[in-house]
């Protein structure tokens, strides 16, 4: 039995967008992707119920400063590689009983200008004599998920990678390099129990990137769930240019305009993983938030009323973390879209790096740790002398 080690093959499990940033990532630099989605259909999960916002400065206000750089370059990496990415910026507004709220948002927050009650009927006419005083920061966009995740698809698709969809794929193990193995399931014998957790960091086909969120769970238990909830309307009484966010003291609200009169309207931030319906409550407030930015909505039409569970670290920050032979791309809170292109460029460069000149010697640590594991098996030291010997071709021709 010879070791064969591709240097190109990458799994990425989970379709949203976080799988499809990182797919994109790894293909670009011309790495061998396949995606697996244990949904049937692109869309099954948080990010297709995002609002799409590219706005780092007033994602500052209660963000860490990296959130902010890092999200600062996520307006042209979009724009690069989707269509419909608008470069409007974005008006913060609030009732004139808070007005104190403007204060507060800019002393957290930069790259914005003041706005009147005329600058801001010359940005959103819909919104003329509703509102006093706000901030623009010009410098933001946005874009619509759904469009922009299918045009990831497409052009993944086009440039030669594989998307499974409704591939159920198994909790991580740590299993030897070979076909079959991505999902836990193997197609020949396993030579030796040790060998498994000796070449686990490269199970499957070529590395595995775990981006599931917050269902990655079984092995990133500090994750929590943040439950974010939606409303999709559609209403021809108003026109807006660009997202608009009121401030509130106990419900800030966004709304962000898409094709065809609807408008997305969110977010409500509740720590908890329950991924049930939108209740009541919630329904009531986002509308009654939305109808303070403009009456209109309240003839608007209800198209669409969601809920779903963000991933989240303590810090709220995403992180890179290899743990089980995978390696995982997570923790994106309220900011998948937003950050989304840094982390995949950054996974891609370290996955990639990896299968360059240090993969042949940290196959090889790994592989002696394991023979000194199990000495008197003569049949694995004759396997292992094997495995080197194709480590040291692969590294041979990288």
């Amino acid at each position: 039995m010879t070791c064969t080690l591709s240097s190109n093959k990458v799994t990425v499990i989970g379709a949203g967008v976080v799988g499809l940033a990182t797919a994109t990532a790894l293909v670009e630099r011309g790495a061998e992707v396949t995606i697996l989605e244990r949904s049937p259909e692109l869309g099954g999960n948080a990010s297709w119920l995002a609002g799409g916002m590219l706005a780092p400065f007033c994602e500052g206000e209660s963000a860490p400063a990296t959130v902010v750089e890092h999200g600062a370059k996520a307006l042209d990496w979009w724009a690069a590689r989707v269509p419909g990415v608008l470069r409007n910026g974005t008006v913060v507004v609030t009732p004139p009983r808070d007005i104190g709220e403007i204060d507060r948002f800019a002393s957290r927050t930069r790259e914005w200008e003041r706005v009147d009650a005329d600058s801001i009927a010359a940005l959103e006419p819909d919104l003329a004599g509703r509102f006093r005083k706000g901030l623009f920061y010009a410098s933001e966009g946005h874009l619509d998920p759904r469009v922009a995740m299918a045009a990831l698809r497409e052009e993944l698709l086009r440039r030669g990678a594989e998307i499974r969809l409704g591939e159920e794929v198994a909790p991580p193990l740590p299993l030897f390099a070979g076909e079959g193995w991505v999902a836990g399931r193997g197609n020949y014998d396993d030579p030796h129990p040790a060998l498994r957790a000796t070449f686990s960091r490269f199970a499957g086909e070529g590395v595995v990137v775990d981006c599931r969120g917050y269902s990655a769970r079984d092995t990133l238990p500090e994750l929590r769930g943040v439950r974010g909830e939606m409303l999709l309307v559609r209403t021809r009484e108003i026109a807006l240019t660009r997202p608009v966010r009121l401030l509130h003291p106990r419900i800030p609200l966004y709304v962000v305009p898409r094709a065809d009169g609807l408008f997305m309207i969110g977010a409500t931030m509740i720590e908890s993983a329950d991924r049930g319906g939108v209740s009541v409550r919630s329904a009531i407030e986002l509308l009654s938030a939305a109808y303070a930015l403009h009456p209109a909505f309240g003839e608007a039409e209800i198209v669409e009323m969601r809920a779903d569970v963000r991933p989240a670290f303590p810090d709220n920050e995403p992180r890179i973390v290899e743990r089980g032979g995978r390696i995982y791309v997570n923790g994106f809170y309220r900011h998948g879209f937003l950050l989304a292109p840094h982390y995949a460029q950054w996974a891609a460069e370290r996955i990639l790096a990896s299968r360059g000149a240090g993969f042949a010697a940290e196959c090889r640590r790994q592989s002696e740790l394991a023979a000194q594991a199990d000495r008197r098996d003569p049949e694995l030291s004759e396997f292992l002398d094997a495995a080197l010997a194709g480590i040291s071709e692969h590294s041979g021709s990288s």
